[in-house]
């Protein structure tokens, strides 16, 4: 008998055409979720009977509390090879297998540079103005040329925001916990301390994982060393910045405004805060949303499942 194997949170419904799932289609039996499962309870309820569980990057939590409600959940599979929202102690103890996925490029550095553009030239909003019928122009823009992107972050995607930053001619600064002076020379980089990274931004782009360490790293005190002209930027995790935090400065005008692609909940609740200020940008968490990494994730999902059937889990997550 085929094993049940879920496809969750596939937003756009295109998970079962990004990939050739003939490969396990004798041995399983795929049932996709287009929306969001919601709370741990009902993400139990969906899954009680499913074996084999496709999870979207971080979409849908998977806690001990999740684990030990899903006696048949044999394997689960990430797209990525890091998923913060998946206890893996829970899922050893519950014996299920974790797998991950392989990925494509860094694209969500384009999605920083997006809002970024936004914020500085105001492309959504004109654009919405002359389709709705204005005449024509009303915002003057900002060229970043001799700006300063103040990178909190200088990994991956930090390190490619520097080259892009530097490609515009802006002043790149960066700091992190670990980061140190002579990675920053080596990526042409200033290395600044810790508040004069607020202090100085123009741009401040966050660029760091999720962790106990950085949760709630920028809150009101780093917000109010930022300018009343500067403007915040967020593809990494949401919880970074807190959000009350946020939302006063952004009403209040202690910074200019923001562009998000990331968010505490998600989907965005209909109604936040946040949907209604004017000075922000918002993007439904898009960083790694092209369609080659999907064919990269969804590629992977199905064999990892083939894998795993075979008896012989590759890419398992420790």
């Amino acid at each position: 008998m085929p094993l049940r194997c879920a496809i969750l949170d596939d937003y756009q419904n295109v998970a079962l055409a990004m990939a050739d799932w003939s490969k396990v289609a004798a041995d399983v039996e795929i049932e996709v979720f287009k929306e969001h499962l919601g709370s741990a309870d009902k993400v139990v309820a969906a899954l009680e009977r499913f074996a084999i569980v496709c999870a979207m990057r971080e979409r849908t939590a998977f806690p001990r509390a999740v684990f030990e409600a899903l006696p048949e959940l044999k394997l689960l599979i990430t797209t990525g090879m890091r998923n913060a929202s998946i206890d893996l102690e829970a899922a050893r103890a519950g014996g299920v297998v974790v797998c991950g996925t392989p990925a494509f490029g860094s694209a969500t550095a384009a999605i920083a540079t997006g809002l970024m553009l936004d914020l500085a030239r105001r492309i959504g909003y004109e654009n919405a103005r002359l389709r709705a019928g204005a005449v024509w122009q009303t915002t003057i823009g900002l060229d970043l040329e001799g700006m300063t992107l103040a990178l909190l972050g200088l990994g991956k995607l930090g390190s490619q925001m520097a080259q892009i930053g530097q490609a515009f001619r802006m002043r790149v600064i960066a700091w992190s916990q670990n980061l140190t002076p002579e990675k920053c020379k080596a990526a042409d980089v200033e290395y600044v301390g810790r508040e004069d990274l607020f202090r100085r931004a123009d741009f401040l782009s966050i660029h760091l994982q999720l962790s106990p360490r950085t949760r709630g790293l920028i809150g009101a005190a780093e917000l109010a060393l930022m300018k009343p002209s500067a403007y915040l930027i967020n593809t990494s995790r949401g919880p970074i910045v807190v959000e009350a935090a946020l939302i006063s400065a952004l009403r209040e005008g202690r910074i200019a405004g923001a562009g998000l692609d990331v968010f505490d909940i998600e989907p965005l609740p209909i109604e936040h805060p946040l949907r209604k200020l004017d000075n922000v940008v918002l993007t439904p968490h898009l960083g790694y949303v092209v369609e080659q990494n999907y064919r990269a994730f969804f590629g992977g999902m199905v064999d990892d499942i083939r894998a795993f059937l075979d008896g012989k889990p590759v890419r398992v997550l420790t």
